[in-house]
């Protein structure tokens, strides 16, 4: 007899013609349901564990795709670093000549104003304080169009080698312009004084003294007592002191053998050893030593031998 809990299964065979019937119970029921079900949920733990495991082997592939992505990253920064580097050298370097650029061309400013100064060069002609004037309508190929750092250097390069030939150039007009003022400096011409009148001439005369015939190795110009005795032509004062007959004398050596004398002076000026320009004050006029009035006996010795003074004075009215 069966319970309300009981439960019968029914196998039926090929022939139809016999069955069989299997009473399952509650318990059993139970069991069997539970085996299914652990069955179930061990099937799904397996599946789900072969996904993860499938999965996985996915994970370092990404990995390594971002490893590979960031050194990429990391060597293109370095390469920016190093372009922007390089740049900054070529940018310093620029710098540095167009500075040096800038001076030499400040050097050659000067020695132009020299020119101009000296006469060489006409001031209206040239004005070195001034950048040189330019124009002209320029067409352009476009708003943003530069030069590149390889045509700015060429032309930095160009202009350098401009320079250097400009600096040859007036370096040669610079020493002849030098020697010839040089020259101008130690030509020997004019009158030894500001004002006054000659007094005794060169050769021979009747001395003041003694009235005798005697040789006047120089000429006499008379003036007011400590008015200025000025150089003839720049040189070298060898001598600045007293000496018998001439009083104070002051001597300037002008080169190759050239000296001129100043003699019977009030006071002197210099002293051994200056370099002296033409027409500069050397001493005042006086009556020291041989000498019966303020004047300067002024002589004019080439190679230690007098020659007439007056050659050399007339040289200014030339």
């Amino acid at each position: 007899m069966n319970t309300e809990d009981d439960m019968n299964v029914i196998l039926v065979g090929k022939n139809h013609g016999k069955s069989r019937v299997i009473p399952l119970h509650a318990p059993a029921l139970a069991v069997t349901a539970l085996a299914v079900l652990a069955l179930v949920g061990v099937a799904a733990w397996g599946g789900y564990r072969a996904a993860l495991i499938a999965a996985k082997p996915q994970e370092p592939v990404r990995n390594q795709l971002v490893s590979e992505w960031q050194q990429k990253l990391n060597k293109q920064r370095e390469q920016l670093a190093l372009v922007r580097e390089n740049a900054q050298h070529q940018m310093d370097a620029l710098t540095l000549r167009i500075g040096e650029l800038q001076g030499r061309l400040l050097r050659l400013d000067a020695l132009g104003q020299r020119f101009v100064e000296s006469g060489m060069v006409a001031s209206g002609e040239f004005n070195f304080d001034q950048p040189p004037a330019m124009g002209g309508p320029e067409e352009s190929a476009g708003p943003a169009e530069t030069f590149s750092v390889p045509e700015l250097s060429r032309m930095i390069d160009e202009l350098a080698a401009r320079i250097d030939d400009r600096e040859q150039q007036l370096r040669l007009l610079d020493e002849v312009s030098s020697q010839s003022r040089l020259e101008d400096e130690r030509y020997v011409e004019g009158r030894p004084i500001t004002w006054g009148w000659l007094s005794s001439r060169y050769g021979y005369r009747s001395d003041p003294f003694t009235g005798k015939r005697a040789w006047h190795a120089g000429v006499d110009l008379a003036g007011k007592d400590g008015s200025d005795i000025i150089a003839t032509a720049g040189g070298v004062v060898t001598y600045a002191g007293e000496r018998y007959g001439y009083g104070n004398l002051v001597e300037v050596d002008h080169g190759d053998g050239l000296v001129t004398r100043y003699a019977h002076c009030k006071t002197v000026k210099v002293k051994v050893g200056d370099v002296v320009q033409k027409g500069q004050v050397l001493a005042l006029m006086g009556s020291t030593g041989r000498s019966t009035g303020p004047h300067v006996h002024f002589e004019v010795l080439r190679h230690g031998k007098t020659e007439n003074p007056q050659t050399y004075i007339s040289r200014a009215s030339r």
